[in-house]
């Protein structure tokens, strides 16, 4: 590692030539990586309601439908907007009361099912079921309901979950970039209070500028990634590189106490961070991965992006940031300043003095941290997580308020299966609480007329060579307790009827996200907390530590997770899966750097008391600037942002930094103080004798070394 530190300070130019090069490849991925807006996308292919999803738009050309509330418009007006909306792109074809009889026929003479269905007379509004041939959030699909959106006027709603993922993309787009900015600036604000000079956060932030555009450019080897993982790959990279940028510092100004070229002290601070570092990354990188378990994907394209990022964050420390300090050394010579960060000398006393009192808190505060964690509320409603005045979550209301419609479901049933049975199927099905209306062909049009006297159009809408498709409305809101019960009685009617028929729709995809996504929040705290438990473990090589670190930083997780119980909040169900671990696989940090000076002391003779108050003395100052650094790049994120989703996850991500930072400062100590003797005798290094031996048992294995290399030259 150190011929490697020495190559990067003499090739320092060169190196920081690369990286400007890089960003440009890194740019062009950026920008031809598709977005995904639709999470619902990421659920199993193989599930049911997937598989039917495939095959609408495979026999019927139709890959997703909006709802187009009309309001105090003349018939013949809706019927030349309804000719105009089937001309867009994409759009596949418009059910309206005109698709089952000519508007010459007075509406009135509609059987009453389908005439409730598309009309309400005391609000002299129409709905007309807008089908597109592309998937719900395919580009394609997003630009038709844009351009249906310049056709209408303002007494027109277009709801629906293309809508939906409509609005997500605008309202992302645009506020992406803020969030970057916001994050930067309060990440500055704090750097420049715990730093000793004005210009070197500066570089901090360009080095890790370099690293996110390097992972959000190699997406493009992805395909595509989440509008989730988008917008928090920059501040989440920000908030947990940071910390490896400050150890380089730290450890070159150190190294400058030996060496007197500044060279070489760059090069031993490169060689020490590298090593240091990817330590404390593992943990953090483990975290990410965790989520990769989740059957729900979603987890997989946040944690790969992420883990991904840390490991550009680790390469661009150890090469970009000393390049670019040895370049503007003068620069950053002339803004030197004194830290403000006071000591906290006699916080490590007091905390050594009182371990029994933190240690009753601790024990005191589990008891309503868990309750809090196991009743806090969750939401999968995607709307919920964005701003009311948005105008799909508007025509959602309406939708609601005008024809008591909360969802909408298909049914995809046996085209050979016999009318008798479709029509007892459907009356079943109508007769389920909470369902609004039935509308198939069996309902639509008497069984006993000709299909050639069927208009073609309602043919080609509701019939393919295999499968025939039932719309059903519902006044149940999805997600709902409801809604969800509702399913599960239509779905067991449809296999009553005919084995092969499939329930779809947003409502039973939400049902099979609540379901799988309950699932994969135990697989990923159980794979989280085992990983980063084997990594403490091969570490510290000790059978007491990683129960006591992962323990102390789960207790934080507990607190964070358990608070919105208390305030009454309801949290977006992605932040209940993936907050903990990567709470967990951030901050353990903070306990493992404490545990390594703990170690430390320890092995040089040091009583218990004294070995803890010199490494929480030690350790407190990176602890907060590390956790202040999280807080800002998340913190400000979360208050901005009006999409629910980001900001419940950034604000829950500033908070658990912060308290996993006093979890550390005054609960791991009183851990030591009380399982001292444990530690030590059941971990390596941690008495002087047992130092000793780890130490013989080294030199051991690099004289080996030395001798099988020479050996073989």
């Amino acid at each position: 590692m150190k011929k490697l530190a020495k190559g990067i300070v003499k090739c320092r130019v060169m190196i920081l030539i690369i990286a400007v090069v890089l960003l440009i490849p890194s740019a062009i991925g950026y920008f031809n990586t598709r977005i995904n807006y639709d999470v619902l996308t990421y659920l199993p292919k193989d599930i049911e309601t997937m598989v039917g999803q495939d095959i609408l738009l495979d026999q019927f050309g139709v890959g997703s439908f909006s709802m187009f509330i009309a309001e105090g418009m003349e018939q013949k007006d809706v019927s030349a907007l309804k000719e105009k909306i089937e001309q867009v792109d994409h759009v596949d074809s418009v059910l309206w009361y005109d698709s089952f009889m000519d508007l010459s026929i007075p509406m009135e003479m509609l059987p009453d099912e389908i005439y409730e269905a598309f009309n309400n007379a005391s609000t002299d509004s129409t709905m007309m079921f807008i089908l597109y041939d592309t998937g719900m959030s395919a580009d394609e699909t997003m630009d038709a309901v844009a351009e249906i959106r310049k056709l209408s006027n303002e007494q027109c709603f277009l709801s629906g979950m293309s809508a939906i993922v409509t609005d997500t993309r605008d309202l992302s787009n645009k506020e992406t970039p803020i969030y970057v900015c916001i994050a930067v600036v309060l990440s500055t604000i704090v750097l420049s209070l715990t730093m000793d000079s004005a210009l070197i956060p500066l570089f901090f932030l360009l080095s890790i500028g370099f690293s996110i555009i390097y992972n959000l450019g190699s997406n493009i080897f992805l395909g595509e990634i989440s509008y989730i993982t988008q917008a928090l790959t920059a501040v989440l990279q920000l908030g947990v590189t940071m910390d490896y940028s400050i150890f380089l510092w730290h450890s070159y100004q150190e190294q400058q106490q030996t060496y007197s070229d500044k060279k070489e002290a760059m090069a031993e601070a490169i060689a020490t961070t590298f090593t240091s570092v990817i330590g404390s990354s593992t943990t953090t990188v483990a975290g990410f991965l965790a989520l990769c378990f989740m059957s729900f994907t979603l987890g997989l394209d946040l944690g790969l992006v992420m883990a991904k990022g840390v490991v550009f964050g680790v390469i661009c420390c150890v090469t970009v940031l000393p390049s670019m300090i040895l370049i503007f050394d003068k620069a950053i010579e002339k803004t030197r300043h004194r830290p403000i960060m006071p000591s906290f000398s006699r916080t490590s006393a007091f905390m050594t003095k009182h371990y029994v009192l933190f240690a009753i808190l601790f024990v005191l505060i589990w008891i309503p941290a868990i309750f809090g964690y196991n009743h806090t509320e969750v939401y999968y409603n995607l709307d919920s997580s964005l701003p009311q005045d948005l105008a799909s979550v508007q025509a959602n209301s309406k939708l609601a308020e005008d024809f008591q419609m909360g969802a909408t479901h298909m049914v995809l049933m046996d085209v050979d299966l016999p009318a008798k049975d479709k029509v007892a199927m459907m009356d079943e099905m109508a007769d389920v609480k909470g369902v609004k209306s039935v509308l198939g062909l069996e309902k639509a049009v008497d069984p006993s007329i000709p299909q050639d006297f069927i208009p073609e159009e309602l043919l080609d809408t509701l019939e393919s060579d295999e499968y025939e498709l039932v719309l059903i409305t519902s006044e149940y809101a999805v997600a709902s307790d409801e809604v969800n019960a509702q399913c599960d009685t239509l779905n067991q009617i449809v296999k009553k009827y005919d084995s092969k028929g499939m329930l779809i729709g947003e409502a039973p995809c939400t049902k099979d996200l609540i379901e799988i996504t309950d699932t994969d929040f135990k697989t990923v705290s159980a794979v989280s907390i085992g990983i980063i438990f084997a990594i403490i473990l091969f570490v510290f090589k000790s059978i007491s530590l990683p129960v006591i670190l992962v323990g102390v930083i789960e207790f934080a997780i507990y607190i964070n997770m358990g608070l919105p119980y208390y305030t009454h909040t309801t949290l977006p169900f992605i932040a209940s899966i993936v907050i903990g671990t990567i709470q967990l696989g951030s901050t353990v940090d903070y306990a493992i750097l404490m545990t390594t000076r703990y170690r430390t002391e320890r092995s040089a003779g040091k009583d218990k008391k004294e070995a803890i108050t010199i490494a929480h003395s030690a350790s407190i100052q990176s602890v907060i600037v590390s956790a202040l650094s999280f807080f800002a790049a998340t913190f400000g994120v979360g208050l901005y942002s009006d999409i629910d989703m980001i900001s419940s996850l950034c604000n829950l991500m500033a908070r658990g930094a912060i308290i996993s930072m006093f979890t550390v400062i005054f609960m791991l100590p009183s851990m030591f103080m009380i399982f001292d003797k444990l530690i030590c005798h059941t971990s390596v290094g941690f008495t002087p004798e047992s130092a000793a031996k780890e130490a013989a048992r080294k030199l051991r294995r690099r004289h080996t070394g030395k001798k099988t290399e020479a050996a073989q030259s």
